[in-house]
């Protein structure tokens, strides 16, 4: 007789090699994906080989929710929140996935059970610098909580061959070095060609009449482009969900001549191919000659026409009717980049898909909605009637068409107004005639919204005051919000873990809960340990600065930072009268009881910006100076750290303790930055500008150190004349500090290196830096003497940290979907994996 076999009956787990998250499956897909995908042994295998190797077993176990999510957006009946911007600055993919993937523990321990160091690994990826800064920013943050949330939904914009340019420092002036983001291959990328598009450019248009006596117009380009989709994966935090940014590269129809090769001239065979592929080439070409603003408007159209056409296409095979086009999406316009799109969807919908013009208008107007980024009227993009033409001829065309219907309405509601007519106008009569792209999105949208409560107040008094009064209904403000996965939970995990300790993970996803951690600011005992994880992460912020500068600093003293995006509006030159205010303090009495300070800061200017470059040259000046004076005996330190980028951010906001929001009021739409900081348990000393008020308002004003004139008391003093020269002169305090720049003290004696600054500052000082001074003089005293006591500013810390929920990207996202795209959550089901099931059947 046979014995029974003891495991006939019992099941046997079999984990596919692509999916399975033990960490002896993790281990065999890592070896598999360097020997079959980089075609490499171990022992021949460079860093990159294997990072590129872990980001595939990675991509694999995104891959299923990927799929089924898109399946989600063919069905007839999902909603699609499409995101345009011109800019998504995502940070490293890595780590970020498998934090939301839930598996960074099982990862990180095949990886060192491979002897491999994991941090290295996740510090080889190359940061796609697609984006500036905060716009950028921003989107990424919104496309996180759209997968997070569960919202269908998908980033349009461009696959830039060069992001943003890398920044060094030399002899103290920024140097620009080329981006090559995409040099050693973007595993997180998938093309899809088969998706191409064609994008016309120039040549003329033709009036006809089709075969139902119908008028019509054909446009007749003397360029035509492709733009090929590359998908990166955007993955939820523990869902299923997994949606796609879809960006555009451009392309020749015909990449090389054979005629024109066969008749000997070899560069002309190829010259389409380089034209074509400029589109796509650069983050932001300067625009300072008419050849940067061409490309930049070529860039603009080229990736809202791609991400419209593929829209349609989505739509019809999903199978409805284009009349209904407006049901199935809710494209957001991410500042004006895009706001061609108005005119590019009428296009399409009159000229290729033959709707009739009011139909087309109406599905239009349903479909967009313009979110307004900028509270400077130089922003507001405004292109030129001649250069429009040339390149978009019947657009131009449709723009006349939209702004001659549109006027006659308001001419019906503000008769004989001329001078508001003039005003709402997409066409700017006054000098050079040109096309305004903020009108032209406020007309061709249903909804209009700020960033954050003052700047939707200051948008519908000032830049777009004429368009609230004629349609008050379709404003709305939506504060800015971050992700806490990215700026919390990656950023920051010793202090996450012991937020987490005490108030449990639910935190992560409902930023709110975070209130739950008030009470324990009056724990003295969990007062030490964020003190001590503060000081932890100061050491190490100490430590990259010695490395990457030669600069020693103190982590005992406080760390105040300001890292933003380099401009005068945001003031960085008031932080640096500050130091030198200090150092003079030091200078006059070596024994002056001074706080010690490390001031850091961070960001970069735009190449064509000669001010802001020189306001990084001031920085590091000082820093020379005030960095190797035996007088101030290491009390004061300067830092300039180069390479503003996502994981710089991600390294600078745990460390950081005091935040710098310093610009001029009325100035900043929000901010995002002040966020992070606020997140991480910065205090912040800043003006009632952007975000800032409601910054204050969550935190408790006593926890914010609040300087500066108010948006109203800014606006009155420019009235009344403002002359800056008064406050130098009336001020010794002040005029001590600009005279010692002056003497060239801080530049080797050179008396002219720093006179544009100061001229401009002295006769001019468009955003109010000596109106200011002496508030941000006295309230950083107030500052230095708060940071005296540990104990309690440890206790302002953590109320910070505690009081932060409002400002999740969650928390925004869901505004935006219930008060503007009417979307709710569709979760993604992902059938378990079978053996039995693996097998391909078509």
């Amino acid at each position: 007789m046979v014995a029974a076999d003891p495991l006939a009956n019992c099941p046997i787990t079999i984990e596919d090699d692509r999916t399975g998250l033990s960490v002896e499956t993790l281990r065999r897909a890592l070896a598999d994906h360097l020997y079959f995908i980089q075609g490499k042994l171990p022992e021949y295998a460079s860093l990159n080989d294997f990072y590129l190797s872990l980001a595939f077993v990675v991509r694999d176990r995104l891959m299923p929710r990927w799929l089924y999510s898109k399946k989600n957006y063919l069905k007839p009946e999902t909603r699609i929140v499409s995101y345009l911007s011109a800019e998504f600055l995502l940070g490293p993919h890595l780590e970020n996935n498998l934090i939301n993937l839930g598996i960074q523990d099982a990862v990180q321990q095949a990886v060192e059970s491979s002897n491999l160091d994991y941090d290295a690994l996740v510090r080889q990826e190359e940061e796609p610098g697609l984006g500036n800064g905060g716009l950028g920013r921003l989107a990424a943050c919104y496309m996180d909580s759209l997968s997070s949330l569960e919202i269908p939904a998908l980033g349009y914009g461009i696959r830039y061959e060069y992001g943003i340019f890398d920044q060094d420092i030399r002899d103290g002036w920024q140097v620009e070095k080329t981006d090559k983001w995409l040099q050693y291959g973007n595993p997180w990328e998938i093309p899809r060609p088969s998706f191409a598009v064609t994008v016309k450019f120039g040549g003329h248009t033709e009036p006809y009449v089709d075969n139902d006596g119908q008028y019509r117009v054909r446009w007749v380009p003397d360029q035509v482009v492709k733009g090929i989709p590359y998908d990166t994966p955007i993955s939820g935090y523990q869902v299923n969900t997994v949606n796609t940014l879809r960006l555009w590269k451009s392309e020749a129809p015909e990449s090389f001549d054979f005629q024109i090769f066969n008749v000997g001239d070899y560069y002309g065979a190829v010259d389409q191919k380089i034209v074509s592929e400029n589109i796509s080439k650069v983050l932001y070409p300067n625009d300072e000659q008419v050849q940067g603003k061409e490309l930049r408007l070529m860039q603009q159209f080229f990736f809202v026409s791609c991400a419209l056409q593929d829209m349609i296409r989505i739509h019809l095979t999903s199978g409805r009717r284009l009349d209904t086009f407006h049901e199935k999406f809710a494209v957001q316009l991410n500042d004006t980049h895009p706001a061609i799109g108005v005119a590019e969807l009428m296009r399409l919908l009159i000229d290729e898909h033959y709707m009739q013009w009011d139909v087309a208008w109406e599905v239009t107007r349903q479909t967009f909605a313009f979110t307004n980024h900028t509270l400077l009227p130089e922003a507001l993009e405004k292109w030129s009637v001649d250069l429009f033409g040339r390149i978009l001829p019947r657009h131009l065309e449709l723009i006349y068409e939209i702004n001659r219907r549109f006027l006659d309405q308001v001419r019906l509601r503000f008769m004989g107004d001329e001078s508001r007519i003039s005003q709402l106008s997409l066409i700017d009569e006054s000098g050079h005639r040109s096309v305004r792209m903020a009108n032209l999105a406020c007309v061709g949208s249903y909804s209009i919204n700020g960033v954050a409560a003052l700047h939707t107040e200051l948008v519908k008094t000032t830049i777009l005051k004429d368009f609230y009064d004629l349609s008050p209904e379709k404003f709305n403000n939506k504060t800015n919000g971050v992700t806490p996965r990215r700026w919390m939970v990656q950023s920051n995990p010793r202090l996450v873990k012991l937020i987490t300790s005490k108030i449990g993970n639910g935190w992560i996803k409902h930023l709110d809960e975070l209130r739950g951690l008030e009470g324990s600011a009056d724990d003295a005992g969990f007062r030490h340990e964020w003190r001590q994880i503060k000081l932890a992460i100061k050491r190490d912020l100490a430590t990259h600065i010695r490395t990457r500068t030669g600069i020693v600093v103190n982590p005992e003293s406080m760390f105040d930072v300001q890292v933003k995006r380099i401009h005068e509006y945001k003031r960085q030159h008031l932080n640096v009268l500050h130091i030198i205010t200090l150092y003079n303090r030091l200078k006059a009495n070596p024994n002056a009881d001074v706080t010690p300070r490390t001031f850091i800061f961070g960001g970069k200017a735009a190449p064509g910006y000669a001010m802001a470059k020189l306001m990084i040259k001031f920085i590091t000046s000082v820093g020379d100076v005030v960095n190797n004076d035996p007088d101030v005996r290491d009390r004061l330190k300067v830092v300039f750290l180069p390479d503003y980028n996502v994981t710089f951010g991600q390294r600078v906001y745990p460390a950081a303790e005091l935040s710098e929001q310093i610009s001029t009021a009325g100035k900043e739409a929000s901010g995002t930055g002040n966020m992070k900081f606020s997140m991480n348990g910065a205090l912040t000393i800043g003006t009632l500008d952007g975000a800032n008020v409601e910054i204050r308002d969550e935190v408790g004003h006593e926890n914010f150190f609040l300087f500066g004139l108010k948006t109203e008391e800014v606006a009155e003093l420019k009235a009344q004349g403002y002359n800056p020269w008064d406050y130098y002169d009336s001020n010794e305090i002040l005029k001590g500090v600009i005279d010692l720049v002056a003497s060239g003290h801080f530049s080797h004696g050179d008396t002219e290196l720093f006179r544009p600054l100061l001229d401009n500052l002295l006769h001019h000082d468009p955003f109010l830096l000596l109106a200011d001074y002496q508030s941000y003089i006295d309230c950083q005293d107030r500052v230095g003497e708060a940071y005296r006591d540990q104990d309690n500013w440890t206790r302002m810390s953590i109320v910070n940290t505690a009081r932060t929920g409002k400002f999740s990207s969650d928390r925004s996202i869901r505004e935006y979907c219930e008060d503007i795209w009417q979307v709710k959550p569709l979760p993604v089901v992902v059938p378990e994996y079978e053996q039995s099931n693996a097998a391909l059947k078509v």
